[in-house]
């Protein structure tokens, strides 16, 4: 086990520097999947050359835990790369669409093999004697019997299961990043193309700490979207429309609080402004 925990040591600071990269670039991708498909083809050598385990507990760990983190980025690697191979070249919204399709998928797939999946996520071990030592195939429920003709002597009837489960959170994590990045570009694009013909000369000129206390009725009344809308959203919005700098507007809140009297202020005289005009509306 000592020359297997060494190959594998050695592969995790390799694939850490990887995986701090570039994921975008496809020379980064292939870069990572081949040096995870040659670590397992080490270990593959390791482990007929010589008995590596010393106890069936050790067997169990290089299957469920050792095996999988490496496989899980072949896994990784291949389907990102031809994730970018496949993603649309043109509009933002396509994108955003097959972005979102992917995560449907790993969603479906994660359904599938759901059993498993809450198996690895709280952490039972009652059944690695059965899940992750080698030539224990005699289950009576649907496994992954690719082993079987791949090398039953590198597998069990599991690994690669667990292989797949730590896959679907590293593809997971990609796409939602991913998603997050597209959806932010897009918002960008309609805030430039509103921008010539609505922004220009909205400047907000009351006080920031009246823009902050409206904003804060806003989200606390769900005016918008009923409420799921973050605060910090409705604030970035705000200050690209009216033209002003709300950085730590948390603050500039907290003072509100902190009023001794008239803590809404603003809200006050918005509703006697607006009750003088229709007043004034009605005289006419």
């Amino acid at each position: 086990m000592k020359h297997i925990t060494i190959i594998i040591d050695k592969y995790k600071k390799q694939v850490e520097q990887i995986e701090q990269s570039n994921l975008r670039n496809l020379t980064v991708l292939n870069d990572g999947l081949i040096l995870s498909i040659d670590t397992l083809n080490q270990l593959r050598k390791q482990l007929r050359s010589t008995d590596c385990f010393k106890n069936q507990e050790e067997e169990i760990h290089f299957f469920k835990v050792g095996k999988p983190f490496i496989n899980s980025r072949i896994k990784f690697f291949s389907k990102v790369r031809r994730f970018i191979s496949e993603k649309p070249t043109a509009g933002i919204s396509k994108q955003i669409d097959y972005v979102s399709d992917m995560i449907d998928k790993l969603e479906k797939h994660k359904m599938r093999n759901l059993e498993f999946f809450q198996y690895t996520r709280h952490c039972n071990t009652s059944l690695d004697h059965i899940y992750f030592v080698r030539g224990n195939d005699k289950l009576d429920f649907p496994v992954d019997t690719s082993h079987y003709f791949t090398d039953p002597e590198f597998s069990t009837s599991h690994d690669n299961l667990a292989a797949q489960v730590i896959s679907y959170d590293l593809l997971s994590n990609y796409y939602q990043l991913e998603l997050k990045s597209l959806r932010k570009q897009n918002e960008n694009i309609i805030i430039e193309e509103i921008s010539p013909a609505i922004l220009n000369g909205l400047s907000w000129t009351a006080s920031k700490t009246d823009l902050v206390e409206l904003i804060y009725a806003l989200h606390s009344s769900r005016a918008i979207r009923n409420g799921q809308a973050e605060i910090s959203k409705i604030a970035e919005v705000c200050a690209t429309l009216f033209d002003i700098n709300l950085n730590n507007f948390y603050k500039t809140y907290a003072e509100i609080k902190n009023r001794e009297k008239d803590t809404t202020k603003f809200l006050d005289l918005l509703k006697i402004s607006l009750e003088k005009r229709i007043d004034l509306d009605n005289a006419k």
